[in-house]
Parts: structure tokens; sequence; C-alpha cells
């Protein structure tokens, strides 16, 4: 074999970080022998991985090219490895989640699969649509939960379960004595909403159309406990997924708002990189979280 897996370790962390001298202090190594352990790399098959623009280092497309190739190489070596070691195959499992998921849907399910698979490592990262998708897009991220559709060659969607988004306001709004709201009303509230990048605000734009240049946006939130709290203090009227605020309507600190000639329907998905290699712990963890689905469907 003329390549080392140290040599596909350093060519990935280069190809993540843009930088030799990021890559080295990542695996922690020197500067100089991650960048000679690069230059062997492409020495020994005559190619250039990388294209060097100002101080970053972009990959060449032979390096796009064999990129998910090496990706998959290392983890089947490090499931192999743990398979010899200890037996356990699930090993580090990097979950991305947007935020509505996120906050209010992962971590039962991150719960359950540790109590299935007590030896599995699971990082989390939350943050919305446009970034999760980054992140898988750049091999940061093995499986995604994501709100919002993507549309990238690389990238694979399928559907997880279904969601709604909801209106709502504060208790003394006058729209919490409304029966139902008129596209009148909607152009006339105060709106509190996501920002775009992300999901639901991706939903929200869907579900106004016709309307929205029209609409007043008082507030372009980031988090959804943040619109809560702005619309229980009179600032505005908000919409986000019906899961966020199931608990504030029941203890009546925030009033939902019936919008019956709106559609509000969107999906949750699965969202992957078409190249990247499956390991059990993906696999596992798409089938409970499809396990979950089937046995509480979302309103």
């Amino acid at each position: 074999m003329r390549y080392t897996l140290r040599q596909l370790e350093v060519f990935l962390a280069v190809a993540r970080d843009a930088s030799v001298s990021r890559a080295a202090r990542a695996l922690a190594m020197s500067q100089s022998a991650a960048s000679g352990s690069l230059a062997e790399l492409e020495r020994q098959f005559g190619v250039q991985l990388f294209d060097r623009i100002g101080k970053r280092l972009a990959l060449s497309a032979l390096g796009r090219s064999v990129r998910a190739r090496a990706e998959a190489v290392l983890e089947q070596a490090g499931e192999l490895e743990r398979a010899l070691g200890a037996g356990d195959e699930a090993g580090r499992l990097r979950v991305g989640a947007t935020l509505t998921i996120g906050n209010y849907l992962a971590a039962p399910l991150i719960a359950r699969f540790l109590r299935e698979q007590p030896g599995a490592d699971v990082a989390l990262a939350v943050a919305n649509t446009e970034e999760i998708a980054r992140q898988v897009e750049n091999f940061e991220i093995d499986v995604a939960l994501v709100e919002g559709e993507v549309a990238h060659p690389d990238l694979e969607l399928s559907p997880w379960r279904d969601d709604e988004l909801v209106v709502f306001c504060a208790p003394d709004h006058p729209f919490a004595r409304k029966r139902a709201l008129t596209d009148a009303d909607l152009r006339g509230a105060i709106w509190i909403v996501r920002e775009q990048g992300s999901g639901t605000r991706q939903a929200f734009d869907r579900a106004m159309r016709g309307l929205l240049p029209d609409l007043r946006i008082g507030l372009t939130l980031q988090h959804t406990e943040a619109i809560k709290g702005a619309v229980a203090a009179g600032l505005g009227v908000g919409c986000v997924s019906r899961i966020a605020v199931t608990d504030a309507f029941a203890n009546g600190s925030l009033r939902s708002c019936r919008v019956p000639h709106r559609d509000f329907r969107r999906r949750f998905f699965f969202l992957l990189h078409r190249h990247k290699h499956r390991g059990p712990g993906v696999q596992r963890w798409l089938r409970l979280c499809r396990d979950q689905r089937d046995e509480a469907p979302a309103r």
C-alpha cells in the first residue's frame, strides 16, 4: 500500500480546516510533520490535492473527488480497530440537528441510543439548517436531523417525521380573542421570526406566500425560546413549531392563533452525505429515529 492512514488523516484535516497549521494542531502534530506527510502523499502518486488561494488551501478537483473515499477508508479502519479491541462497533457518532429538533427532540433520542449502545461516544451540533448542511457537506457531521429543505448534489435528504408551525401571541394580545385570523390580520401584525437560513423561516415564508412583501417583521431572532419570550412580553406575534410551544399553551403563558386558510405543515428530514461511509453507528441512529417516529408521530 502506497499511503498510510496517517497521511489520510492529514489530508482530511487540511481539507476541513483549509490550513496545514490548523490541521496540525487538530492532530497534535508539528506543522512541518503535517506538511511533510501531505507532500509525501502527493509525491508518491504524482498528484496535487490542493490549490493555494492566498493563505488558504482549497481542494483541487482530484482532492474533491477522492475525499469521500478517504473518509470511508479511515472510518472503516476505525471500526475494525474497535471491533478488534473492545468489540464495540458503535464508536463515535457525530449528530447534527437544527434548533427546534436539537432543543426539543434530540436529547431523548441520544439518551435512548446510549442505553442501547453504552460504549458509544455521541457528539451533538445544533445550528440552523444552512449551517448544519455545510457541516454535513464538509464531513464534520455523520448524520443530521433538519427542518429545512436542502438542495445540494452531494447531500441526500429523506423524510423523517411530520411537523407543523403555529402562530401564537401573548394572552392579552388582541389576536387572543379572535376565533381565526384573516390575511388582513396577518399584514397588520408585528412579527417576531427566525432568521433566514433556518428551516422554520423557510416554512414560515412558504406558508405566507403572497403576503411576504407586506408583512411587518419587528424582530429576527436565532432562538425559539427568545421568540417565545419576546411574544410573551407583548412585542409581537410569533410562528414556530408546535412542539416548541405546547407547554406554553398548556400553562397559559402563550395563546395559539388559528389561521385555517394558510398551510403551516412541514416535514423534518434526515440529511446525509451521499458519498460518506455509513457505519453501524449511523445505521443504528437512523433505525432508532424511525422507530421513535412510528411510536409517537408529530401532530
